[in-house]
């Protein structure tokens, strides 16, 4: 049970070029929204309720992130996914041709987005060497954003000093 610190750091390997992280904060919302919209549909009842399977997966990576050892961070992801699941919500309904489109397109358009900018990282995706990273996106963009805001200092200096700081890679560098 990596705590988000090592998380983080480990994610951070990949993602040390600024466009790399701007692209991720545009794909990553992306793909998440679109999990988000295809899961929308499928719904369970519980104790009178009716609730998504979207609803049902963001309370277990809630759950996940707030059990990582930062609550700051935890608590910005999951209030992060929580808004991109009601905007979902709306997205799939209707036909099942406009539900899917809405799913898959974000999802595609989104992943595409995360490839350009690994190509000016010069390095794969995380997820690729390790299925966590697939959890670890969301966090890693939220962070970014307290981090831009001047929170959180001790975190990102912490993974700073494993992973290095944030620079432009050139070809030489990547």
């Amino acid at each position: 049970m990596r705590n988000t610190q090592a998380l983080l750091t480990q994610y951070a390997r990949y993602h040390r070029d600024p466009r790399n992280i701007a692209t991720h904060f545009v794909g990553v919302p992306m793909i998440v929204l679109a999990v988000g919209v295809l899961l929308a549909r499928a719904s369970i009842e519980l104790g009178g309720w009716t609730v998504s399977a979207a609803w049902l997966a963001w309370a277990a990576s809630t759950v996940w992130y707030l059990s990582r050892g930062h609550l700051v961070a935890g608590l910005t992801v999951s209030a992060a996914i929580a808004g991109l699941m009601v905007l979902a919500h709306p997205l799939a309904v209707g036909s099942t041709a406009t539900w899917l489109a809405w799913g898959l397109g974000l999802f595609g358009v989104g992943w595409v987005i995360q490839f350009v900018g690994h190509y000016y990282e010069g390095r794969k995706p995380a997820f690729v060497d390790d299925l966590v990273g697939l959890l670890v996106g969301p966090l890693f963009v939220s962070t970014e954003v307290l981090f831009a805001l001047g929170l959180c200092r001790p975190l990102r200096q912490a993974i700073e000093a494993e992973a290095g700081p944030v620079q432009l890679r050139t070809p030489q560098s990547a």
